[in-house]
């Protein structure tokens, strides 16, 4: 395990300004807003904010925290590790997910040092883990390698959050290391299947919501699950083909009462440019297969539910596979909780690890 500070070479920032310099926009149909993907004036927008954003501002912000690179299963593996104060600190380990990085949980930090150490890795084929090198990385393997990290830290007992592909990711991590996992804490599940029961007339409406998205893919996890590395040379050749990608998925699945500020997302979006790992990021899709079963959670799970995101969990299906020690329904928010509502997400984390256990 190695201790590690990030510093970007110059010339790699002053290749992204002269890229971005010499973008060839596309054109646009008159009046098209949304109707054909993420408007034009609004990528120009934050093309304009990603040439003025302070890389270096950035990167003083993480070298204020404790970072370490190792290598588990043949892959390199950077984390922040931040140790609390507190003598009944709970030790959590925090995944983030697509099109995110690190740079969510960043608010969230000093929300829960208190009363947690914090383990934040970059997913193995995201930003400062590097690309991957090897087939089968996907979500079971990624958690097989978490567990591994949280042992070499010498953690014997410790909690699992994250959304998106942190839920999936944190779940599995309970059932590799079911022994050692005290709880796992999501804000994203997606929740199908049959139910013989009557449903409220919310979760029926969940229910069917959730279906329709299985039955309609949204079109990058299609394209991700089918040919990643076709896609992989126009997103890492391309900053701004890079950031229209991810900036759209920004837009659309958040709350629009809590947007996610430009600066945060050019931050993100350099998170995948600078280390070139747009196309292994893309990866992870088709090594963990799109609509597979139910993940399995062996411990006990809290469960908070943002109004705005892509889908709701329906309560009565995760029942029957889990056990439910905490469920709020938050008063909004969407995809993005800890980007978007971090003051909640952080009080509800707190509660489910010190409270509800």
């Amino acid at each position: 395990m190695n201790e590690y500070r990030i510093h970007v070479a110059q010339a790699d920032l002053d290749d992204l300004h002269d890229r971005l310099a010499r973008t060839r926009w596309p054109d646009e149909l008159p009046g098209a807003g949304w109707d054909y993907g993420i408007p034009l004036d609004r990528v120009r927008q934050l093309a304009d904010s990603w040439r003025k954003l302070d890389w270096r501002a950035h990167e003083a912000r993480l070298n204020a925290y404790p970072q370490f690179t190792t290598t588990i299963d043949g892959e390199n593996i950077w984390f922040l590790h931040i140790r609390s104060a507190s003598p009944d600190a709970i030790p959590l380990i925090l995944t983030h997910g697509w099109p995110g990085s690190v740079v969510e949980f960043l608010d969230l930090i000093p929300l829960l040092t208190a009363r947690f150490h914090l383990v934040i890795p970059a997913i193995p084929g995201f930003g400062f883990s590097g690309p991957t090198h090897s087939r089968g990385w996907g979500q079971q393997r990624v958690a097989q390698a978490w567990a591994t990290l949280m042992a070499q830290l010498g953690y014997e007992r410790y909690g699992a959050q994250g959304g998106d592909w942190g839920s999936g990711i944190s779940r599995l991590v309970a059932a590799a290391d079911t022994e050692h996992v005290i709880g796992v804490h999501i804000n994203f599940m997606p929740t199908a299947g049959d139910y013989d029961g009557k449903l409220s007339p919310l979760d029926a409406e969940r229910l069917a919501k959730t279906r329709k998205l299985a039955a309609n893919r949204h079109p990058h996890q299609v394209l991700f699950a089918a040919a990643p590395q076709t896609i992989a040379y126009a997103l890492n050749d391309s900053p701004v083909g890079q950031l229209a990608f991810l900036a759209e998925k920004f837009s659309q699945w958040a709350d629009p009462a809590h947007a996610i500020s430009d600066e945060v997302v050019v931050t993100d979006v350099m998170h995948y440019w600078i280390t070139r790992t747009a196309g292994s990021s893309s990866r992870l899709v088709k090594e963990s297969g799109l609509g597979g079963g139910p993940v399995p959670c062996p411990v006990p799970i809290g469960i908070a539910v943002l109004p705005q995101d892509i889908v709701q969990p329906v309560r009565p299906l995760v029942d029957l596979r889990h056990d439910v020690r905490q469920w709020t329904e938050f008063p909004s928010g969407g995809h993005f909780a800890a980007l978007e509502v971090p003051e909640l997400l952080a009080a509800d984390i707190t509660s489910f690890f010190h409270e509800a256990l």
